[in-house]
């Protein structure tokens, strides 16, 4: 068999609060394969976004071993990766093409090339139309389909994702995520995605990994065995709530 594209092995990272230690992550091993959507699941402070950080590169573990693509981590700007948090960070005084354009700029991409990755992107996403517009004069919804196509600007090989649909209502989250799902499957990138939300990490996961709570450990780790391309009525279906009950039961739940 390949090596995995990414490598997880006996995790550990400590962080320091004055005169104490605390243990946010203890031991986590996870492999991901090229080309998989991984939902990381679990109870709020349980260390999901320190995983996220420290395999952006953000933070550096205090134990074990990171491996992306059978190399180390990097700790400078990379094009390997691309994130996208809870809110979409847009910046106010740029326009949505040049907020989009903001990874190639400062990894010093040819900027023609990546203006026309710009907007094939921005279509893509469903924003075609809205390149010169300003942050403000777009919904929620739409200010986080430009962060999608901005992490997605310098053609990363892997993208994180903190919650990213976290501060948007019901519907629109749905919406969101029958969106992204699309986005992957067309894109065929490596995705880690963090959610609190249990039915969203089934939906859009082809695995789910659940951490217990803090200090983090795999509680499991499993794959989603749900036809592809899924609609929201999968959602209704007995196997996505024999999923379902599963998570509840390791989280405690039930």
């Amino acid at each position: 068999m390949s090596e995995a594209f990414i490598k997880l092995d006996a995790v550990r990272k400590v962080y320091q609060a004055r005169d104490e230690e605390i243990v946010a992550v203890s031991d986590v091993t996870m492999d991901i394969e090229q080309g998989e959507f991984v939902s990381l699941v679990g109870p709020s402070g349980c260390g999901k976004t320190t995983l996220l950080k420290i395999l952006a590169g953000l933070h550096q573990q205090d134990g074990g071993t990171v491996s992306i693509g059978g190399g180390g981590v990097s700790f400078d700007p990379s094009r390997d990766v691309g994130m996208v948090f809870q809110a979409a960070l847009l910046l106010k005084w740029r326009k949505i093409i040049d907020n989009v354009l903001l990874p190639a700029e400062i990894l010093g991409l040819p900027m023609g090339e990546a203006r026309e990755r710009a907007r094939d992107l921005l279509a893509m996403v469903g924003l075609d139309g809205f390149e010169e517009k300003y942050p403000y004069e777009l919904s929620g919804g739409m200010q986080q389909r430009a962060a999608i196509a901005r992490s997605l600007v310098h053609d990363p090989k892997l993208i994180l994702m903190d919650e990213p649909f976290g501060a948007l209502d019901a519907l629109t989250r749905d919406k969101m995520n029958l969106e992204l799902m699309r986005i992957w499957r067309e894109s065929r990138k490596t995705i880690v995605f963090v959610t609190h939300s249990i039915p969203e990490a089934i939906f859009l996961g082809t695995r789910v990994a659940v951490l217990t709570a803090r200090p983090a450990r795999m509680a499991d780790n499993f794959r989603v065995d749900l036809k592809m391309p899924r609609k929201l009525e999968v959602k209704t279906s007995g196997k996505f709530g024999r999923y379902a009950l599963r998570i509840y039961r390791l989280l405690g739940l039930e």
